[in-house]
């Protein structure tokens, strides 16, 4: 296809899809960015989505969303405001106007524009007509209406036709965008290439949107996004929660365990029960459980029997595995609790992002009862700290809560698929067979970690179970004593690992104004603001925490270097209430945000200019 509009170079462009549930915005997307991820792009993925299910047609409730950013150099987060803005409907194009640079494209559905969809959605007259939008390039397409006339000679009811109108939006960006659409083509032969008449629709529709692009005036300028320097390897566009899955994968072939999810289907977490049910042919099990206390108790139970152990939930799913959790910790068995945090308290915003079960973990169980805590950061390394937290547990015998988010867990970017070959080792303490000096809990004198004895294993028979053991001979106890030194020694255990988790790093120097702290998932959000601040010279450092509980053993250090420190979390302050209770003597501020939302590069670059520019008070 000849392109007759002129294009400039960018570094990075920000594309938001927005419509109503069901216009296929969460595709479109998706299909866009595999194609960017394909040429060579870097991406950052953020779908958007209500929790109904489908909400009623055309209102501000009910608009489903789904942003990208992509570049030739490295990309942090899905970007803030948009270079383009596809709008589906007038209710879409009402919630996200806010979203859009001054100059940005709108390629809107104008035939969806019509007088009772703007009434719904409190418009008191249609703004692609009475210039409100004159501070943008408007494109007006037809896309309704071209769909159907697209599709004529397919011979296909009106309905199905409307359903492709995505595609037809897709194939006016795909223009704006320069993108070739054979890549396109290939993703969708891959996904309808059984449903010869849907994949044709689809195809149909992707290149009359553009062809329509290519004739219009208003389009004027393309972009185009050059390849990002990209290290060489195999490359695929991931979501965090696939990436956890695969996490585990690797973990359970490193280590030789099989590996077991038991789990209860909770947003956002479902997609990894998804994933790893899909993955028997590599013999993992996966049992879908009728409530979160079975799902959790069934993997106890597959981990006493030696397999790597996963459950997986959210905030209230968490709340509901804690004393089972317990139970793992008393028991001294490897166990993975993956929580994909979700907008809460109770049911929430199941589709929204926070950082809100941060204490939960840490602290909400019964008793005495530590556990390991890690957060992963990016919908990519949620494969590596899954595979961290397998091999920590596993090496420890002690339960693992992996923090992710659904702002990772939905969103995705490019991930560079490793060699398993080349992941660190796990080596699970296994008891051996007619260990004549095998007892449940004689520990290692240097990590207090006792052995894994795999039930059948000649000579390895003990007692195990939630009531207090004896130390050594594992028997049932009461004594005083015994409680308080079994309580100290599980204590102390996940306090040594410390001493295996790489110490805290900085992004910048290790003194200065301001060192901004953040944890989990906001490290893109953060990161860019601070890489922009530094090329200004100016005297800012990120430290951003994935090991949580037990903290790296220079935090105390980090924290010291610079004049003032703040600590941005996607909550009401809970990172920062746990290092005031480990380093006291430093002096916080914080920056909190509870909106379901990302981080935005504008808020925080205001923000932390004025830090470093106010003298300290």
């Amino acid at each position: 296809m000849t392109k007759k509009a002129t294009f400039k170079n960018k570094e990075s462009v920000v594309i938001k899809f927005v419509g109503d549930s069901g216009d296929g915005m969460q595709l479109a997307g998706t299909l866009f960015s595999d194609t960017a991820a394909v040429f060579g792009n870097d991406l950052f993925t953020f779908p958007d989505y209500p929790a109904e299910i489908r909400a009623p047609h055309n209102t501000l409730a009910g608009v489903s969303g789904f942003q990208v950013q992509i570049g030739s150099e490295k990309i942090f987060s899905p970007g803030d405001l948009c270079d383009i803005l596809v709008a589906m409907n007038p209710a879409s194009l009402k919630t996200n106007l806010k979203w859009v640079r001054a100059g940005g494209i709108i390629v809107t559905d104008a035939d969806a524009f019509n007088e009772k969809a703007l009434e719904k959605s409190g418009y008191e007259s249609n703004p692609l007509e009475d210039g409100s939008l004159d501070v943008y390039r408007l494109v007006k397409a037809p896309v309704s209406s071209m769909t159907r006339s697209s599709l004529s000679h397919l011979k296909v009811s009106a309905r199905m036709a409307e359903r492709s109108r995505n595609m037809m939006a897709l194939g006016i960006v795909s223009f704006l965008l320069n993108q070739d659409l054979d890549a396109t083509f290939k993703f969708l032969e891959d996904k309808f290439g059984s449903r010869p008449q849907v994949l044709e629709l689809n195809k149909t529709a992707l290149s009359a949107g553009y062809n329509f692009a290519e004739t219009i005036e208003a389009i004027g300028t393309t972009y185009k996004v050059p390849k990002a320097s990209l290290k060489k390897g195999t490359y695929r566009n991931i979501s965090g929660n696939v990436a956890t899955a695969w996490g585990f994968l690797a973990a359970s072939e490193r280590s030789g365990r099989p590996l077991f999810l038991g789990s209860y289907p909770i947003t956002p977490a479902t997609e990894i029960l998804i994933e790893l049910s899909q993955q028997k042919a590599l013999g993992v099990k996966v049992f879908q459980a009728e409530d979160e206390i079975a799902g959790i108790c069934s993997a106890i139970g597959a981990s006493y029997a030696g397999s790597l152990a996963i459950t997986t939930t959210s905030g209230p799913g968490l709340s509901l595995k804690s004393e089972a959790i317990g139970l793992a910790v008393m028991t001294e068995l490897p166990l993975v609790i993956v929580n994909v945090q979700r907008a809460g308290p109770s049911t929430g915003m199941p589709t929204k992002s926070e950082q809100s079960d941060l204490l939960q973990a840490l602290y909400g169980r019964n008793g005495e009862c530590p556990v390991i805590v890690m957060a992963a950061s990016t919908p990519a390394n949620c494969f590596y700290y899954a595979y961290e937290a397998a091999k920590i547990s596993m090496e420890h015998m002690t339960p693992v809560i992996l923090l992710t988010d659904g702002y990772l867990g939905n969103g995705s970017e490019l991930f560079r698929i490793p060699q398993v070959a080349d992941l660190p080792p796990i080596n699970p303490p296994l008891a051996k067979a007619n260990d004549e000096n095998y007892k449940p809990y004689r520990r290692d004198p240097e990590t207090l970690v006792r052995q894994w004895a795999i039930p059948g294993t000649e000579g390895l028979r003990h007692r195990i179970g939630g009531l207090e053991k004896t130390d050594i001979y594992g028997t049932v106890s009461t004594d005083p004593q015994n409680h308080q030194m079994m309580i100290g020694i599980r204590e102390e255990k996940v306090k040594k690992i410390a001493e295996k988790i790489p110490p805290q790093k900085i992004t910048g120097e290790k003194t200065g104004d301001l060192l901004v702290v953040s944890w989990g998932g906001t490290e893109g959000s953060i990161l860019t603001p601070v890489k922009a601040l530094q090329k200004e010279g100016k005297k800012i450092g990120h430290a951003h925490f994935n090991h949580i509980m037990p903290l790296p053993i220079n935090t105390r250090e980090v924290l010291q270097g610079y004049r003032k420190v703040i600590v941005c979390e996607l909550n009401n302050g809970q990172f920062v209430k746990y290092l005031k209770t480990e380093f006291p003597e430093i002096k916080y501020l914080q920056y909190n945000k509870i909106q379901g939302l990302p981080f935005f590069t504008g808020e925080l670059t205001e923000l932390f200019n004025k830090l470093i520019e106010t003298e300290q008070t």
